[in-house]
C-alpha cells in the first residue's frame, strides 16, 4: 500500500468514501457518519484553506521579488490573463453546443413544460408585460391549472438560501463597471487575508509588494527575502504533511457529503433522476474539457507531455479538488503537482495558480451555460442567438467575479440568467444536484489553471523536465 502513488490512494479514499456512505444510508447510519466521520473531512478542508492564503501571499512575493527584469512580469501576465480569456471562452461555447445539440429541457414531459411555460408568464407579466407561448393562451385551459400552474415549490431552508444568492447577486448587479478594479485594492490587508473570498486583493498586495521589493537593492532586503522564502519553505511543507494523510480525510469528505444528501441510496438517485437529462448533459462537457481540451491544448504547446502523463502527473489535485469543491481549498496541492510533476518553475507557477484560482473558472462558465440554456427550454423559451452571444460575454466576465469557494457560480449564475431575461429564481431548481456537480466543474478549474500555468512556462524557458 506504501508504494502506491498518491493519485491512487486518493482514489480508493474516494471510492471507500461512497462505498460508506450507501452502506451507511442503507443500515441507518447516516448520523453516525455525520457526528464521527465527516467532520474529519472538514478539518481537512480548512486545514487546505489555512495553508492556501498565506502560501499565496509569500509564494507570490517570493516569485516576483526574484524577477528584476520588470517586464518579464507585465509579459507573464498579459500571457496568462490571455490564456486564460481563452479557456473561458471555449468553456462557454462548448456548453452552448452541446446543450443546444441534445436540448435536456426537452426530456421534461410537454404538460409539466407548459405548466412551466405558465409560471414564466406569470413572472413576465410582473415585471415587464405579458408574453404569450407561440400565440396561444394557456392561461385559462383547465388542463393546466390555469396561470399559477407549475409555481416553485422551495422548503424553508431552500428559500433563505435563494434569498441570500440573489441578495449577493444584487449587490453585485448594482456595482458600477469598474468596480472590481476597486474590490481589487484592499483596505486592510489584514482583513483580506482572514476572508477567503478576498484573494484577489491578497494576490493584489502580494504582487505590489514582490515589485517593490525587487526595485530596491537586494542587500537591502537580503534579511526579508530570506523570512519570505523561509516561510514559505514552511507553509509547502505543511501540504506535503497533510497530503500523507489525504486518502483518509477524502474518503471522511466524502461520505459526509452523500450522508447529508439524503437518508437512503434510493433518495440519492432519485435526486439525479429528475434532473437527469441537465446533469449528464453538463457532466459530458466537463469530461470533454477535462479529458480531451486541456491535454490537447498542453500537448500542441508542450511536446514532451503526453496524454498519460499529463493524467499522472495532475492526479493528485484533479482528485483534491473533486474532493473539496473548491479551488482555493486545492490550492496548496495544485502548486505542488504543477512544480514537482510537471516541471513549472516556482517563479511561473507562483503568479500564475493563484490568479487562476480566482479569476479562471472554465468549469462554472460552461455550467452557467448549459444550465441557463436547459432553463430556458424546460420553461419552452427560445433563446435568440444575441441573447445567446449574451451569455458567452456575461458568463466570461462573471466567471472572473466568482469566488473559489463552493456553489459561488450560482450566484454568478443569478447574473446571467437576469441577463437574458429569464427568472432568476430558477437557479433553486438545480440545488438538488448543485453540489456534487460542482465537484467535477472544480476539478475543471483546476485542470484549466495548471494547463495554462504549464504552456505559460513552456514560452517563458522555465518548464523543466519533471
Amino acid at each position: 500500500m506504501k508504494k502506491l502513488p498518491l493519485h491512487i490512494k486518493i482514489m480508493i479514499g474516494l471510492v471507500a468514501g461512497v462505498a460508506w456512505a450507501f452502506l451507511s444510508s442503507s443500515l441507518g447510519w447516516n448520523q453516525f457518519t455525520i457526528d464521527w466521520i465527516d467532520p474529519f473531512g472538514q478539518i481537512f478542508i480548512r486545514m487546505l484553506k489555512y495553508i492556501a492564503v498565506p502560501l499565496v501571499m509569500f509564494s507570490i512575493i517570493s516569485g516576483v521579488s526574484s524577477l528584476k527584469d520588470l517586464s518579464k512580469l507585465g509579459r507573464m501576465g498579459g500571457k496568462t490573463l490571455g490564456f486564460y480569456l481563452m479557456t473561458t471562452v471555449t468553456a462557454v461555447g462548448v456548453g452552448l453546443l452541446i446543450v443546444n445539440v441534445l436540448q435536456p429541457g426537452n426530456f421534461i414531459s410537454e404538460e409539466q413544460r407548459i405548466k412551466n411555460r405558465l409560471q414564466y408568464e406569470k413572472w413576465v407579466a410582473a415585471t415587464d408585460g405579458v408574453e404569450i407561448l407561440d400565440g396561444k393562451n394557456y392561461t385559462d385551459d383547465p388542463r393546466y391549472g390555469g396561470i399559477d400552474a407549475g409555481e416553485l415549490e422551495m422548503d424553508d431552508a431552500t428559500k433563505a438560501d435563494l434569498a441570500s444568492k440573489m441578495a449577493a447577486a444584487s449587490k453585485s448587479q448594482s456595482s458600477g463597471p469598474l468596480q472590481f478594479l476597486v474590490d481589487m485594492v484592499p483596505e486592510n490587508i489584514v482583513l483580506s487575508l482572514s476572508n477567503q473570498q478576498l484573494m484577489l486583493q491578497v494576490i493584489f498586495f502580494a504582487i505590489f509588494f514582490g515589485i517593490v521589493m525587487a526595485m530596491i537593492p537586494d542587500e537591502k532586503v537580503a534579511g526579508l527575502s530570506g523570512f519570505i522564502n523561509g516561510t514559505n519553505e514552511v507553509f509547502l511543507k505543511m501540504v506535503e504533511i497533510v497530503m500523507k494523510a489525504a486518502p483518509f480525510f477524502v474518503f471522511a469528505l466524502l461520505a459526509g457529503i452523500i450522508a447529508k444528501m439524503a437518508d437512503t441510496p434510493g433518495e440519492v438517485i432519485q435526486i439525479f433522476k429528475g434532473l437527469a437529462s441537465y446533469s449528464g448533459t453538463l457532466i459530458l462537457g466537463l469530461l470533454f474539457l477535462i479529458f480531451a481540451f486541456y491535454p490537447t491544448v498542453i500537448r500542441l504547446f508542450v511536446k514532451t507531455i503526453g496524454y498519460r502523463k499529463f493524467f499522472k502527473n495532475m492526479g493528485p489535485a484533479q482528485l483534491m479538488a473533486f474532493s473539496t469543491s473548491s479551488s482555493a481549498a486545492t490550492l496548496p496541492v495544485t502548486m505542488e503537482c504543477v512544480e514537482d510533476n510537471m516541471g513549472v518553475s516556482k517563479n511561473v507557477a507562483s503568479f500564475v495558480l493563484p490568479v487562476g484560482a480566482t479569476v479562471n473558472m472554465d468549469g462554472t462558465s460552461l455550467y452557467q451555460a448549459v444550465a441557463v440554456v436547459f432553463l430556458a427550454q424546460m420553461h419552452l423559451v427560445d433563446l435568440s442567438a444575441m441573447q445567446q452571444l449574451t451569455i458567452v460575454l456575461t458568463a466570461t466576465l462573471a466567471s472572473i467575479g466568482s469566488a473559489a469557494v463552493p456553489s459561488a457560480g450560482l450566484i454568478m449564475m443569478i447574473l446571467v440568467l437576469q441577463s437574458v431575461g429569464l427568472n432568476p429564481a430558477w437557479v433553486a431548481i438545480l440545488f438538488p444536484v448543485d453540489r456534487p456537480l460542482d465537484m467535477l466543474r472544480t476539478v475543471v478549474n483546476v485542470t484549466g489553471d495548471a494547463s495554462v500555468s504549464t504552456i505559460v512556462a513552456k514560452s517563458e524557458g522555465e518548464l523543466r523536465e519533471a
